[in-house]
């Protein structure tokens, strides 16, 4: 998806808009897209750009390079020899990233190809939605270089049971698609020759929909999973109650008995 009067380019981040669908690309093959703080920045740059655009209503997160979504944290810098205060403070762009992307009150649908790895396991998994080519291949393999995926661990166990996320974390095995999918990790697997194909479907399913309402329950999920039982009910309630004020409610409503597609306005 590409639309010439909406496209731009900060290696390493690729960004471009079509019918309502801003597409977000990881572009380095050079270091298989690792999340150095360069992409990092490209990322929280493009994500809030979408975020601000009202003619944007989805967003799809996808990689340049079919044989590798990314591989993770940039272990170059890991080792490099700058001080310690200065590794602390970058370490800050990943919960930002992930935290932006939660927030950002529209969906954003993960395109997973290729080697999907260590801290890219956490991007996927702060998408609300992961369609995957069936070559992908997922895993934590931080324990095996003498470190441990600690940044994504929150969305990991918010993501996977709890005991096969522990096994991810510990043994530091790749799993493939498959497996990813029975796991709950992936929402799709798709032959990767069908993989354009199905995210675009869901891409422009998702961006067909009433934004305001888009927003508030993408709000609302992102906010009510770590609530209390009751806290989450009540808050849930209120946020129905916001919903009946819309003008798009009312609009789906009268379009749904009157068998007709709803016009949206975002009120």
């Amino acid at each position: 998806m590409a639309d010439t009067e909406k496209q731009a380019h900060e290696a390493p981040v690729g960004y471009a808009v079509e019918a309502g669908v801003a597409t977000i690309s990881l572009d380095d093959p050079s270091t298989r897209n690792s999340l150095s703080n360069e992409m990092l920045d490209g990322l929280i740059a493009a994500f809030k750009r979408a975020r601000d655009d009202a003619e944007v209503r989805a967003v799809v997160l996808a990689s340049t390079d079919d044989r590798t979504f990314s591989s993770g944290g940039n272990l170059a810098g890991f080792a490099s020899d700058v001080p310690l205060v200065h590794k602390h403070a970058g370490t800050s762009k990943f919960p930002e990233l992930f935290l932006l992307i939660g927030e950002l009150g529209k969906p954003v649908l993960c395109r997973a190809q290729g080697h999907v790895l260590a801290g890219a396991v956490g991007l996927a998994l702060a998408c609300d939605l992961i369609v995957a080519g069936d070559s992908a291949t997922f895993g934590t393999p931080e324990i095996n270089v003498g470190t441990f995926p600690f940044m994504i661990m929150a969305l990991i166990y918010r993501n996977v049971p709890r005991k096969k996320a522990t096994e991810m974390l510990l043994l530091g095995d790749r799993i493939d698609a498959a497996e990813a999918e029975r796991l709950g990790i992936v929402n799709k697997v798709v032959p990767d020759a069908e993989l354009d194909e199905a995210v675009e479907y869901w891409a422009l399913r998702l961006a067909s929909r009433s934004p305001v309402l888009m927003k508030m329950g993408k709000d609302a999920l992102h906010r009510q999973q770590d609530m209390p039982l009751k806290e989450a009910l009540e808050y849930l309630r209120h946020n129905l109650t916001l919903a009946f004020s819309t003008d798009d409610l009312q609009e789906g409503v009268s379009a749904f008995f009157e068998k007709r597609d709803p016009n949206w306005t975002g009120q």
